[in-house]
């Protein structure tokens, strides 16, 4: 009996077990998850955009079988709110270079009705050198653009979306036109969009290929019917917008993806990608590549493997790369010690001197002359100057001017810091991004190429003293 007892007392208390249980598994719940790693790689299971290459049925049958218009009355009915605080939760920022939070930009416009009508405008102008993401979506998954128009405007108290897309894009304006179609046969559209009582209409407003109208004041003009010029900001667009009226301007990729945060989270979407560069993006790579493609995968993947895995590798082996240009034309581009090991994201290449842009990945192997590749690209930007800032209007043409003589070396080493500080004075100085995107290549070429330059300039000389001297 004495034994038995003993045991017993030996014993913790019940009361002393459930308070060693429950210490314990706080602890355990209180260490947070290791961070991750290793990016990339992304399961199919995962991807938004399931038809990127046109291998399906682009019409409303094929999306909405490929999971497009699914519980979309039971998004649109939990209301302004609910939508906005999940993309808010996912981390997304805007596809179309900037980067601004997404969900924040929403929530601009949730402020108190003043009789003006709301607008969502989808900046549909693809016109940045490189980039052929967008035209893919609405090419081949226009109904992903669509539902997403409805999600996002129903989280602004949009009225109605402005697609504005780039006149090029004839094949695109056309199945986008027909899919807006069959949504309002289908009853997605119009006074009582997907039976919850929310109005909402699509107009497709076909653009004339100016590439300063991706700029969105400048689309807001050219919506408008006047010329294509940036406005002074302030006042913004969420005050006073398209029609005098309140409205957001939103990338093609930033408002597709949309309804699928809703779907599965918001959280879902933020565990891709690193740390305030969370989700997938679209990455389109071109250049000197085996296999030029479009593609999705997780943010922050390492720029080799992004080219390696998906685009075939570069033209002759990773080591005959030259330089890469990770983001479209106008970020500085990047040598190949960079490009080893860099991320693809908003922040691992600002920490490089350079951005992630619209992800449009130039590739340029040692077989090109990078100097006239750059001095090709500041013609662009001087072509498509709106000649509105006299920083823009002079000193791009003057850019123009000075890499022309850079590329056959007739210049003097002093030009290149003059050249410099030239783009210095056009950074920064203009009313939109336009001015900053033609002084940035001649920047990242000065950062990483002057020996280039300066051998060009020291042989042209050569050969000038050997003409004079015969």
């Amino acid at each position: 009996m004495s034994s038995l007892c003993l045991s017993l007392s030996a014993r913790p208390s019940i009361k002393n077990f459930i308070k060693i249980v429950s210490v314990s598994s706080y602890s355990t719940a209180a260490t947070p998850p290791p961070k991750k790693t290793k990016f990339g790689g992304l399961k199919d299971e995962d991807r938004i955009f399931t038809n990127l290459y046109g291998r399906h049925d682009w019409r409303i049958k094929g999306s909405m079988a490929r999971g497009d218009w699914y519980k979309t009355k039971e998004i649109l009915l939990k209301g302004n709110d609910w939508i906005i605080n999940e993309v808010k939760k996912s981390g997304l920022r805007g596809r179309g270079g900037a980067g601004f939070p997404t969900g924040l930009k929403m929530s601009f416009m949730s402020r108190p009705p003043d009789g003006r009508p709301k607008y969502l405008v989808v900046n549909a102008d693809e016109g940045e050198p490189g980039t052929c993401k967008d035209r893919e979506i609405m090419r081949h998954d226009p109904h992903k653009l669509i539902e997403g128009c409805l999600v996002a405007g129903r989280a602004m108290g949009a009225c109605a979306a402005y697609i504005y897309i780039r006149g090029e894009f004839y094949n695109e304006a056309s199945n986008l036109q027909i899919s807006i179609r069959e949504a309002y046969d289908a009853g997605f559209l119009g006074k009582n969009a997907c039976g919850s009582g929310y109005a909402f209409d699509i107009y497709v407003h076909r653009g004339a290929g100016a590439y300063i109208c991706g700029e969105e004041t400048a689309l807001i003009e050219s919506l408008e019917g006047k010329q294509g010029k940036p406005r002074m900001k302030p006042p913004f667009p969420a005050d006073v917008g398209v029609f005098g009226c309140p409205t957001t301007v939103n990338n093609v990729e930033t408002i597709a993806v949309v309804p699928t945060i809703c779907r599965r989270g918001g959280p879902w979407f933020a565990s891709f990608g690193r740390e305030r560069n969370s989700g997938t993006k679209l990455f389109c790579v071109s250049g000197h590549v085996n296999s030029p493609c479009t593609v999705e995968d997780e943010m922050s993947v390492p720029l080799k493997e992004l080219i390696e895995k998906h685009a075939g590798g570069v033209i002759g082996g990773w080591d005959n790369l030259l330089a890469i240009i990770p983001g479209g034309s106008s970020v500085p581009l990047l040598p190949k010690s960079v490009c080893e090991t860099v991320l693809m994201d908003f922040d691992a290449l600002v920490s490089v001197q350079s951005g992630l842009g619209t992800a449009a990945v130039i590739v340029m192997n040692k077989q090109t002359d990078v100097v006239r590749a750059i001095a090709r690209l500041i013609e662009f930007y001087k072509h498509e100057s709106c000649g509105q800032c006299t920083p823009c209007r002079e000193g791009v043409g003057w850019l123009s001017k000075i890499m022309n003589r850079f590329v056959t070396g007739n210049a003097k080493p002093d030009e290149i810091d003059m050249i410099f500080e030239l783009s210095k004075q056009i950074e920064g100085h203009t009313i939109c991004a336009l001015g900053d995107a033609a002084a940035w290549p001649v920047q990242g070429l000065i950062r990483h190429f002057r020996p280039e330059l300066e051998r060009r300039m020291k042989e042209h000389e050569s050969k000038k003293g050997a003409a004079r001297a015969s």
